[in-house]
């Protein structure tokens, strides 16, 4: 099995949504990089419909691990 080190620092488990949009976008204001994050969403359709059919809603404050999962997968690790 292959040592990915993006994988220790950014395991798959729930997380605030604010925590891991500043991940995405640390030079940013918490709200820049939440708004960031959704606009993201808003351009990836096929990611925000694999969102969506875990249960996503976009007032929820944490991303489940099987949502941080899809978001991984479309976006790439912080």
């Amino acid at each position: 099995m292959q040592h990915h080190p993006e994988e220790e620092t950014w395991p798959i488990r729930p997380y605030y949504k604010r925590e891991l949009a500043m991940a995405y976008a640390p030079n940013l204001s918490p709200v820049s990089a939440l708004n960031r994050l959704a606009q993201w969403f808003k351009v990836n359709q096929p990611l925000t419909d694999a969102l969506l059919a875990t249960g996503y809603r976009p007032r929820q404050q944490v991303f489940t691990s099987m949502q941080v999962e899809l978001i991984f997968r479309y976006l790439g690790r912080p």
